[in-house]
């Protein structure tokens, strides 16, 4: 491996900062490497909102399922899925407003993850830590009122960024041969290797230094997915002008 593959392989979540700002000239920096991303038909559709009111970040924080980090973290930032401008260019290319089309919300989303990750490892070559916020979305409407997000636009997830108090053990992956299918999709083989990974995963929570688990990756993903249904999901982002047909 190389220092970018030992970089990516080594990133895990950090939730607890010390009180040491980022510099200005560095989250520029940060922030240019996620621009560096690719993006769809070269659209860039997202934004970036830096959150320093300290009232927001507390709201935010308390919406998103009281993450005390989100109002610690040197940075906190709101990552968006923006198709605001690409509405102004169509109409000042004379092709009309955006209709909402389900495929264009796919193309913005992936747009803001493409930008997040790079953002991601771009700070932590530079020695910061920081954790993704997907409870954002447990209400929208109040991440949209506080940011004041105007329609088109959608906070897709948030960013802390710091620099790290401490850092967790990296947690053992998926292995290859489970997401690595050749010419076609080895369905047959998903239930073997889901119970092969929840054996190394009930190890590594229950050997871990802190946060020790009785649990595995089936358990732990059967309550992420069906505890957090959103079903409001639909209906804000109807409101924001996306997923329309």
């Amino acid at each position: 491996m190389n220092e970018v593959m030992q970089l990516m392989q080594n990133h895990s979540s950090v939730r607890s900062y010390n009180n040491s700002p980022v510099e200005s000239d560095l989250l520029q920096s940060i922030i240019r490497s996620g621009q560096s991303a690719s993006s769809s038909s070269f659209i860039q559709a997202y934004s970036i909102i830096r959150v320093c009111d300290k009232h927001n970040r507390q709201n935010i924080a308390e919406a998103a399922g009281n993450q005390r980090w989100v109002v610690d973290a040197a940075e906190f930032m709101v990552i968006c899925a923006d198709m605001l401008r690409i509405q102004t260019c169509s109409q000042k290319s004379g092709k009309g407003d955006l209709k909402g089309y389900a495929e264009h919300f796919i193309t913005a989303t992936v747009d803001a993850a493409l930008l997040a990750q790079n953002m991601m490892l771009a700070a932590e070559s530079a020695g910061l830590g920081g954790v993704f916020i997907g409870g954002i979305r447990n209400q929208p409407e109040v991440v949209t009122q506080c940011l004041e997000l105007p329609e088109h636009v959608y906070p897709v997830f948030g960013m802390c960024l710091g620099w790290p108090a401490d850092k967790q053990a990296v947690k053992p992956r998926l292995p290859v041969d489970a997401v690595l299918h050749q010419d076609r999709y080895q369905a047959a083989s998903v239930a073997i290797k889901v119970d092969e990974y929840d054996l190394l995963m009930a190890d590594y929570y229950s050997a871990r230094q802190s946060n020790v688990k009785n649990t595995n990756w089936s358990l732990q993903t059967a309550a992420a997915v069906q505890e957090k249904k959103r079903e409001h999901m639909l209906a804000f982002l109807q409101s924001q002008g996306f997923i329309k047909r």
